[in-house]
């Protein structure tokens, strides 16, 4: 028999599955439960090795229960042999720490987005733009539910809820993936991870990808050297994370950098090219509603802790006017994230955040702090011609007039939507980049731009 064989014999013992029921519930729950009471208590979350033992204990009380009181039943129906409560116990331990049926769409380093509306209907988008519906990643809602519960409980630096009273769940995956989960609120469960396929990327291997050329490279990598304030805009899963990482990989190893984050995602804390990094990430309230930490608190702490930039994952709201206050008092070389659907569209969302957030900026005074914290605007999209994702645009803040910001588009997009030169940079950018090692010659030279 092999060992496959020998598996499926377990797993189709009439009572294994009432007993992997029992064991994966007592696990979630104590490892959640677990968490809690440490949070409460003030003490840290346990380490992944503190929590493997404590769900070996669980598990193996779960099934030591199940069993005696299937011996205290007249039939004792629901007893199973010693050799298939080990297996089960293993299962059960293995799915908990690994991703259970995610695990093949997660190993598949073609696999970008996943998408589960229901345990069996799992749809995928691949690196390349294909999009197939593959097959079920659980027996069924509850136990996708309760996959999604045990990733949850173990990952990142605190607990995640997933429950009536929590029906929504934001996660990192051990991958680097990120895990959105909601339930109730919908007709059945549902699950959204999004991939990053490049952990740790530069500007030269997002040029040999074709998202920029090598006139954009050496352009973008002269902007960070010469510590320009930079916002990379886009749509949803368009590449902006990565573009960040890209832009970072420029900055010099000996610089501190203080990353701040809604959720972790992107890694540079871990990334050997940058030994002095510190990574936050925001908090949501506890269970009595207590202890949340907005990202604009982040911002106002990072300050303090002697950063040379400040990089914002994505900016979503009110930490706008901190990070704005930080690129225009001294943190030169700062980047951020926002969701925009072009170049100049970036500006009435940033006004929009500024509107919303405590300090009640009107549109004045929006427009004055933007153009005096940022000085270019990256935007990302897909090309038309093959779906590539590329810098489509780069916009120069030039100033404020009153209810506008005056800006330069200095790339604009070709028919095919990629970036080429637009209005020339000023003199004084131009000055400055060169300070930093750009040849500006390449702003007129033919070669270097994109092929068809």
């Amino acid at each position: 028999m092999t060992s496959a064989e020998h598996d499926t014999v377990h797993e189709t013992h009439p009572a294994a599955s009432a007993l992997r029921a029992r064991v994966r519930t007592a696990v979630s729950e104590g490892l959640a439960e677990r968490i809690r009471h440490d949070e409460q208590a003030g003490r840290p979350a346990p380490d992944q090795a503190a929590r493997r033992s404590l769900a070996e204990q669980l598990a193996t009380e779960a099934a030591d229960a199940y069993a005696h009181e299937e011996l205290t039943r007249p039939s004792g129906a629901g007893l199973v042999p010693d050799e298939v409560e080990r297996h089960v116990v293993a299962s059960v331990l293995d799915e908990v720490f690994g991703m259970g049926g995610l695990q093949p769409l997660l190993a598949n380093p073609e696999v970008e987005n996943i998408n589960v509306n229901g345990a069996d209907r799992v749809f995928v988008r691949y690196a390349d733009g294909r999009r197939a519906q593959l097959p079920p990643v659980a027996d069924s809602d509850e136990e996708l539910i309760g996959l999604v519960r045990s990733l949850a409980a173990r990952s990142g630096v605190e607990e995640r809820r997933f429950d009536r009273g929590s029906p929504g769940v934001n996660v990192e995956l051990p991958d680097g993936s990120r895990m959105f989960a909601v339930m109730a609120v919908t007709g059945r469960p549902s699950v959204s991870i999004r991939r990053h396929r490049f952990q740790q990327v530069t500007l030269a291997q997002l040029r040999s990808l074709g998202t920029i050329d090598a006139g954009l490279e050496a352009l973008l990598a002269a902007m960070v050297r010469a510590r320009f304030n930079v916002l990379v805009v886009g749509g949803t899963a368009i590449g902006k994370t990565t573009m960040l990482r890209g832009l970072a990989s420029a900055i010099p190893p000996a610089e501190r950098l203080i990353t701040i984050e809604d959720n972790f995602e992107l890694g540079l804390d871990r990334d050997p090219a940058h030994p002095d990094v510190i990574a936050m990430q925001a908090r949501e309230a506890n269970v009595e509603g207590e202890g949340a930490i907005s990202q604009a608190e982040l911002v106002r702490w990072a300050l303090r802790m002697s950063p040379d930039r400040v990089i914002v994952g994505e900016v979503r709201g009110a930490e706008l006017v901190p990070m704005a206050n930080a690129m225009s008092q001294g943190n030169d070389g700062s980047m951020a994230t926002l969701h925009a659907s072009t170049s100049r569209g970036a500006f009435t969302k940033l006004a929009t955040y500024a509107a919303q957030s405590p300090e009640r900026l009107g549109l004045e005074a929006t427009n004055l702090l933007v153009a005096s914290a940022l000085h270019f605007v990256v935007h990302l999209t897909e090309a038309r011609d093959d779906k590539t994702r590329v810098v489509s645009s780069i916009r120069e803040v030039i100033d404020a007039d009153d209810t506008q910001i005056i800006s330069n588009e200095v790339y604009r997009p070709d028919p095919t939507g990629r970036a080429v030169p637009g209005v020339p940079l000023r003199t004084e950018t131009v000055e400055r980049l060169a300070e930093a090692d750009f040849d500006a010659g390449v702003l007129e030279r033919g070669e270097g731009w994109w092929r068809p």
